[in-house]
Protein backbone atom coordinates (compact mmCIF):
# COMPACT_ATOMS: atom_id res chain seq x y z
CA UNK A 1 0.00 0.00 0.00
CA UNK A 2 2.84 2.74 0.73
CA UNK A 3 4.51 1.57 -2.55
CA UNK A 4 1.49 2.70 -4.44
CA UNK A 5 0.53 5.82 -2.33
CA UNK A 6 5.01 7.16 -3.28
CA UNK A 7 3.91 5.68 -6.59
CA UNK A 8 0.71 7.76 -7.61
CA UNK A 9 2.65 11.07 -6.43
CA UNK A 10 0.29 13.46 -4.94
CA UNK A 11 -2.62 15.76 -6.52
CA UNK A 12 -1.86 19.42 -6.98
CA UNK A 13 -3.78 22.01 -9.67
CA UNK A 14 -1.21 22.50 -12.65
CA UNK A 15 0.02 25.86 -12.31
CA UNK A 16 -2.02 28.62 -13.70
CA UNK A 17 0.19 30.19 -16.45
CA UNK A 18 0.54 33.83 -16.36
CA UNK A 19 -1.60 36.49 -18.38
CA UNK A 20 -0.22 39.59 -20.29
CA UNK A 21 2.00 41.47 -18.09
CA UNK A 22 0.79 44.90 -16.74
CA UNK A 23 2.47 48.50 -16.69
CA UNK A 24 2.03 50.92 -14.70
CA UNK A 25 0.19 53.94 -16.01
CA UNK A 26 2.61 56.74 -15.44
CA UNK A 27 3.52 60.01 -17.52
CA UNK A 28 6.33 60.16 -20.33
CA UNK A 29 7.95 62.84 -18.41
CA UNK A 30 7.22 62.71 -14.54
CA UNK A 31 8.66 62.54 -10.93
CA UNK A 32 7.68 59.54 -9.31
CA UNK A 33 8.35 58.38 -5.47
CA UNK A 34 7.84 54.83 -4.39
CA UNK A 35 8.02 51.95 -2.31
CA UNK A 36 9.37 48.69 -2.73
CA UNK A 37 10.05 45.38 -1.17
CA UNK A 38 12.86 43.07 -2.39
CA UNK A 39 12.95 39.57 -1.26
CA UNK A 40 15.63 37.65 -2.12
CA UNK A 41 15.73 33.89 -0.93
CA UNK A 42 13.16 34.81 1.67
CA UNK A 43 14.63 37.63 3.20
CA UNK A 44 12.82 41.26 2.75
CA UNK A 45 14.05 44.81 1.86
CA UNK A 46 12.28 47.82 2.40
CA UNK A 47 13.60 50.57 -0.24
CA UNK A 48 12.41 53.79 -1.61
CA UNK A 49 12.85 54.54 -5.28
CA UNK A 50 12.96 58.12 -6.72
CA UNK A 51 12.50 57.66 -10.48
CA UNK A 52 12.97 60.87 -12.87
CA UNK A 53 11.36 59.70 -16.71
CA UNK A 54 11.88 61.81 -19.65
CA UNK A 55 10.58 60.78 -22.93
CA UNK A 56 13.41 62.63 -24.61
CA UNK A 57 16.34 62.01 -22.25
CA UNK A 58 15.91 58.30 -20.33
CA UNK A 59 14.99 57.54 -16.59
CA UNK A 60 17.05 58.19 -13.51
CA UNK A 61 16.38 55.97 -10.59
CA UNK A 62 17.85 56.46 -7.01
CA UNK A 63 17.03 53.63 -4.63
CA UNK A 64 17.20 54.69 -1.03
CA UNK A 65 17.21 52.70 2.21
CA UNK A 66 14.68 53.30 5.01
CA UNK A 67 17.70 55.77 6.50
CA UNK A 68 17.44 57.41 3.31
CA UNK A 69 20.90 56.47 2.35
CA UNK A 70 21.81 55.81 -1.53
CA UNK A 71 22.11 52.55 -2.20
CA UNK A 72 21.70 52.73 -6.34
CA UNK A 73 21.89 55.88 -8.66
CA UNK A 74 21.31 54.30 -12.34
CA UNK A 75 20.69 56.02 -15.52
CA UNK A 76 18.94 54.67 -18.48
CA UNK A 77 19.04 56.23 -21.80
CA UNK A 78 16.13 56.01 -24.22
CA UNK A 79 18.44 53.52 -26.39
CA UNK A 80 18.71 51.20 -23.14
CA UNK A 81 22.10 52.33 -22.57
CA UNK A 82 23.02 51.66 -18.70
CA UNK A 83 25.23 53.95 -16.94
CA UNK A 84 25.86 53.66 -12.92
CA UNK A 85 26.16 56.74 -11.19
CA UNK A 86 26.21 54.90 -7.80
CA UNK A 87 26.55 51.63 -6.11
CA UNK A 88 27.40 50.19 -2.56
CA UNK A 89 28.08 47.19 -0.89
CA UNK A 90 24.08 46.25 -1.13
CA UNK A 91 23.92 47.09 -4.51
CA UNK A 92 26.98 46.29 -6.88
CA UNK A 93 27.23 47.63 -9.82
CA UNK A 94 26.85 44.44 -11.31
CA UNK A 95 24.01 43.81 -9.79
CA UNK A 96 22.34 47.05 -10.69
CA UNK A 97 23.49 47.02 -14.53
CA UNK A 98 21.90 43.42 -14.47
CA UNK A 99 18.95 43.46 -12.33
CA UNK A 100 18.09 47.31 -11.46
CA UNK A 101 18.16 48.66 -15.07
CA UNK A 102 16.45 45.51 -16.25
CA UNK A 103 13.36 45.84 -13.59
CA UNK A 104 13.18 49.92 -14.45
CA UNK A 105 12.78 48.95 -18.31
CA UNK A 106 10.32 46.06 -17.55
CA UNK A 107 8.43 48.51 -15.40
CA UNK A 108 8.26 51.84 -16.34
CA UNK A 109 10.48 51.65 -20.20
CA UNK A 110 9.63 51.08 -23.54
CA UNK A 111 12.30 48.10 -23.63
CA UNK A 112 10.09 45.34 -21.59
CA UNK A 113 12.47 42.11 -21.26
CA UNK A 114 9.85 39.37 -21.05
CA UNK A 115 9.33 39.68 -17.54
CA UNK A 116 5.77 39.39 -16.33
CA UNK A 117 4.18 42.15 -14.24
CA UNK A 118 1.74 42.02 -12.40
CA UNK A 119 -0.95 44.21 -10.21
CA UNK A 120 -2.47 43.11 -7.32
CA UNK A 121 -3.91 46.01 -6.33
CA UNK A 122 -3.81 49.41 -8.10
CA UNK A 123 -0.89 51.13 -7.50
CA UNK A 124 1.10 47.76 -6.91
CA UNK A 125 3.27 46.11 -9.17
CA UNK A 126 4.82 42.64 -8.61
CA UNK A 127 7.70 41.61 -11.15
CA UNK A 128 8.92 38.31 -10.22
CA UNK A 129 12.21 37.12 -11.11
CA UNK A 130 14.05 33.37 -10.83
CA UNK A 131 15.79 34.96 -7.84
CA UNK A 132 14.20 37.20 -6.35
CA UNK A 133 10.94 39.21 -6.28
CA UNK A 134 10.07 42.78 -6.22
CA UNK A 135 6.91 44.46 -5.26
CA UNK A 136 6.38 48.35 -6.18
CA UNK A 137 4.24 50.82 -4.84
CA UNK A 138 3.77 53.84 -6.28
CA UNK A 139 3.48 57.05 -3.81
CA UNK A 140 3.15 59.60 -5.67
CA UNK A 141 3.52 61.17 -9.27
CA UNK A 142 4.26 64.58 -10.25
CA UNK A 143 3.87 65.07 -13.49
CA UNK A 144 5.95 67.10 -15.93
CA UNK A 145 9.38 67.81 -17.61
CA UNK A 146 12.36 67.15 -15.43
CA UNK A 147 15.84 68.83 -15.45
CA UNK A 148 17.55 68.24 -18.02
CA UNK A 149 20.91 67.59 -15.91
CA UNK A 150 19.22 65.21 -13.90
CA UNK A 151 19.72 62.69 -17.38
CA UNK A 152 23.50 63.49 -17.94
CA UNK A 153 26.19 60.89 -17.64
CA UNK A 154 28.07 62.98 -15.17
CA UNK A 155 25.34 64.66 -13.07
CA UNK A 156 25.08 64.18 -9.32
CA UNK A 157 22.23 63.22 -7.45
CA UNK A 158 19.94 65.81 -6.64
Amino acid sequence: MLLLLLLAGCASRPATPAGPSVRPEVPDDAFITQRAVLTIRGRQFALNGYLARSRERGMRLIVAGNLGAPLADVLVKPDGRVFVMRSSPMFREEWIREHVAADLKSLFGDMPDGAVVTSPEPGVFRLERRRYQLEVRLVETRPGPQAAGLFEEGAAAP
